[in-house]
């Protein structure tokens, strides 16, 4: 590969945001330029991803955040990813369904709301400006309008029927005139932008903290609640299933509820510190496919030959299979973290990395947990008979089906050297029906959960669903990197291929997002109807036919996905003098970096 790229690297000292769609990185810009900080800068472009990519994430959705205070030099986690509802008891859904899927959309897949409280969590603690100043882009693009992606206009016609029939306050916010935009048109939310304007007027108090907090009380026990739990007082509505369910969502789950900081996990890899979120996300999976890498000679592999990607590959499926088998909330279940993450145990599964593909589930026999191992290989190879009456809400890779939900990515580094990767989700139009009155939907996250006792998976009240959204954060010798992408069970896969180029080939930031990618999608599926494809994967054509003809060869049951389709990384660097770099993906054409 040469060294064009279909952008620069964006470089300067004062300051930088890359994100999903170039609005909300010039909203973040916007805050830096005005003498706000990283945090200011994340919570109003992670405000306008809600307004501009509605069909990848909303306010009730979900999201996790890595920070980097530079003034402490401390690195946390925000974890704002709402809990099932006391009502979500393993009796109520065994009586639905069964042992078989919560569905993928609706109400009942519904855990409580999660992303706007992180974001107030995130201006309160650590930012400096007044929730009016970071919230009043997304008003104004809300109420004025925004240039509507194609993208998302496409969605919304794939199921403009089904929310006239089924979801008719869908209907009313998405279907102006009732019919759908088109591709490029000022597209306005009337609704929602009352609602932010809402929040920002009863955020009052004597202190900034007292007047965010003013406004978290808005959301949790105000207003914003009021209005979503008088919808589902008596709502039932259709959902994948093709039946119609009602909630188990109430006042006293959202009151109760807040975001929260914790700490982070991270291993050493080659020299570099790499930093992720606790195993209620997959995050840890990244981390685990890494040490099953470091005694692999990556660097004498051509980062776009097939042994590169055979072998990560492989390596990908064995950590993949441990997340399917071990992760789920700390907080209820014993997760065995240190062993996972041990060179000892990585030494052993290496060895499990062959000449040719792997078409088993081969999850770690840990002493004591042999059980969870073969759970996780029952459910992949279970056929779920999973029905799919309605086709809205089968969330993950919104580029490649229309109809589909996905994510959205921010980075962002100021000049004091505080930075913030984030990885917001959930609540997307294909979700949940629009709350009447808010002009956004709740999420579908408890879709993650199994309907199996004793797993660290398993539907339990008050417990976090093991997510698929995963930051992250890296740093050597002083330079740090925060980095991401949206794609549901691809995210630490595309994330690993881009660092493990940038450590061991040295291609550069833009480089690496410009280069092809590949993922796996032998293992189990965290979204309904949770299907596994044992041994398949799927490549960009950039690679070359020679390529993909030599990983067949090997075993591979490789798809060739739509040229420039794969991915949607972003990353934001800093070096120790100051300098700082940031790169966004070109798929899609709508990520975008800046800064100066």
């Amino acid at each position: 590969m040469n060294d064009f790229t279909t952008r620069p690297d964006i470089r300067g000292t004062f300051g930088t945001v890359t994100s999903t769609h170039w609005l909300a990185s010039a909203a973040g810009m916007a805050m830096l330029e005005r003498g706000g900080n990283a945090f200011d800068a994340a919570v109003a472009a992670g405000l306008v991803l809600q307004v501009v990519e509605p069909h990848l994430n909303g306010p009730a959705g979900d999201l996790p955040a890595i920070v980097h205070l530079a003034g402490t030099g401390e690195t946390r986690v925000l974890c704002a990813q709402g809990t099932a509802p006391a009502g979500a008891t393993m009796d109520h859904y065994h009586a639905l369904f069964g042992d078989g899927l919560i569905p993928g959309s609706g109400l009942l897949a519904t855990v409580v709301p999660g992303a706007f409280d992180g974001w107030m969590l995130m201006l309160r603690d650590h930012g400096s400006m007044e929730l009016a100043q970071v919230i009043e882009p997304a008003i104004t693009y809300a109420r004025d309008g925004h240039p509507i992606l194609p993208r998302v206009a496409a969605t919304i016609a794939g199921i403009a029927d089904f929310f006239r029939d089924e979801w008719p306050s869908s209907a009313a916010t998405w279907l102006p005139g009732d019919a759908p935009p088109e591709g490029w048109e000022l597209f306005r939310n009337p609704d929602l932008a009352n609602a932010y304007q809402r929040l920002a007027d009863e955020a009052q108090g004597n202190t900034r903290t007292q007047r965010i907090d003013a406004a978290r009380k808005a959301w949790s026990c105000g207003f914003i609640a009021d209005a979503i739990c008088d919808y589902l007082a008596d709502a039932s509505v259709m959902d994948v299933s093709g039946q119609p369910h009602s909630a188990v969502l109430a006042r006293e789950d959202m009151a109760d509820w807040q975001a929260r900081w914790e700490d982070p996990i991270s291993i050493d890899y080659h020299g570099w510190t790499v930093i992720k979120t606790a195993p209620w996300s997959q995050g840890p999976v990244m981390l685990q496919a890494l040490r099953l890498l470091e005694d692999i000679d990556l660097a004498a592999m051509d980062p776009f030959g097939a042994d590169f990607i055979h072998t990560v590959t492989e390596a990908m499926k064995l950590a993949y299979a441990d997340r399917e088998a071990f992760y789920g909330d700390p907080d209820h279940f014993d997760i065995p973290l240190d062993m996972l993450l041990s060179r000892d145990y990585a030494a052993e599964r290496r060895k499990l990395i062959g000449d040719t593909a792997s078409d088993e589930q081969r999850p770690g026999r840990l002493p004591g947990l042999e059980h969870l191992a073969d759970a996780a290989i029952a459910r992949a190879g279970r056929d779920f008979n999973a029905a799919r009456g309605a086709s809205a809400g089968e969330p993950t890779m919104a580029h490649l089906t229309e109809r589909r939900g996905d994510t959205v990515h921010l980075d962002v580094i100021d000049q004091w050297g505080n930075m913030v990767s984030a990885t917001p989700s959930g609540g997307w139009l294909q979700s949940n029906p629009v709350v009447p009155g808010l002009g956004f939907p709740l999420n579908s996250r408890a879709q993650m959960f199994w309907l199996e006792d004793g797993l660290p998976s398993s539907l339990r009240p008050g417990t976090r669903p093991r997510t698929t959204l995963t930051p992250s954060l890296a740093e050597k010798d002083g330079t740090r990197i925060a980095f991401g992408t949206p794609g549901g069970d691809q995210q630490d896969q595309w994330q690993l291929i881009w660092f493990l180029r940038y450590v061991h080939h040295g291609l550069g930031m833009q480089q690496g997002m410009d280069a092809p990618l590949f993922h796996s999608m032998h293992f189990q599926s965290s979204f309904y109807p949770r299907q596994a494809k044992p041994a398949e994967i799927m490549v960009e054509p950039g690679f070359g036919a020679e390529v993909i003809d030599d990983l067949r060869a090997r075993g591979h049951k490789v798809t060739v996905s739509d040229p420039w389709s794969i991915g949607r990384l972003t990353a934001a660097r800093r070096e120790p003098n100051g300098m700082l770099t940031a790169a966004a993906t070109p798929r899609l054409m709508q990520a975008y970096a800046v800064g100066r």
